[in-house]
């Protein structure tokens, strides 16, 4: 049996699903600050902590809430080595044209990698406890302010929600195509980097026209279901706040500070 992509909801009964869904994306906002404000091994050991425990309330499992962060490996070592090479350091092991990688570009690299991780789960966290229409709904409630300067928050909102369902469904596209690739006998396995750059070229082109051709059926869809631009839709939905909100956002809240204080 097919397995379910990465980055869809899961349906659970956990504390976290059953949180409103504007307050939940307020507390990923938090959290990403939180993941941004750290900057200290004990402090990136709190929130890994932090993370796994999420996993375990949410009841999303370690599989759902990776994701597809253990594909990106080639994008976390780029960014590990454009930090190990080019960031600017006194203490520069060796200096070489543009290249001085140092101790503290060593650091700096773990410290984006795993910033990128951690935030990558919350996505994940975040896509499997909430529906997508109520991520819709919650980022038209955030962004709503902008309704004062004439901006189409409605069709802003409705982009960006269907844009975060889209990256499951390309990531199942790319694998698909991968392995049509190795079945025409393209080297993704192999040891040399010229070899992967040649096998995933093609990937390229396949990748955009399968990107194209999903949002043309899905505005077909939306067309054939009554759905206009130039139409009002009803008033944003109402934001509920109980004690489970309350008791979250006070837990991100000395998380946060936490990480900004101590950490």
């Amino acid at each position: 049996m097919k397995q379910l992509p990465n980055g869809i909801y899961i349906a659970k009964n956990s504390v976290i699903h059953r949180l409103d869904a504007t307050v939940k994306m307020f507390l990923f906002i938090l959290l990403i600050v939180a993941v941004i404000a750290t900057n200290s091994p004990v402090g990136y050991l709190v929130l890994f902590l932090f993370t796994a425990v999420l996993c375990v309330i949410a009841k999303v499992g370690i599989k759902a809430a990776l994701g597809n962060v253990l594909r990106l490996y080639w994008f976390f070592i780029t960014i590990f080595l454009m930090n190990l090479f080019f960031f600017k350091a006194e203490n520069a092991w060796v200096s070489f044209w543009i290249f001085n990688p140092s101790f503290d570009g060593m650091m700096q690299g773990i410290k984006v990698v795993a910033r990128v991780i951690v935030f990558l789960i919350f996505s994940n966290i975040m896509n499997a406890t909430t529906p997508p229409v109520e991520i819709t709904y919650a980022i038209e409630n955030i962004i709503s302010p902008l309704k004062i300067f004439k901006v189409p928050v409605s069709q802003f909102a409705l982009i960006l929600s269907v844009s975060i369902q889209f990256i499951p469904i390309l990531f199942e596209e790319a694998d698909m195509i991968k392995k049509a690739q190795i079945a025409r006998g393209a080297k993704f396995e192999s040891k040399r980097l010229l070899d992967k750059a040649r096998a995933v070229m093609p990937m390229v082109v396949p990748i955009f026209i399968a990107a194209f051709r999903r949002a043309d059926e899905l505005s077909l869809a939306m067309e054939a279901r009554g759905y206009r631009v130039d139409v009002k839709f009803s008033k944003n939905k109402a934001v509920h706040i109980g004690i489970c909100e309350i008791i979250s956002f006070m837990l991100c809240a000395v998380l946060l500070v936490v990480q900004i204080i101590i950490f």
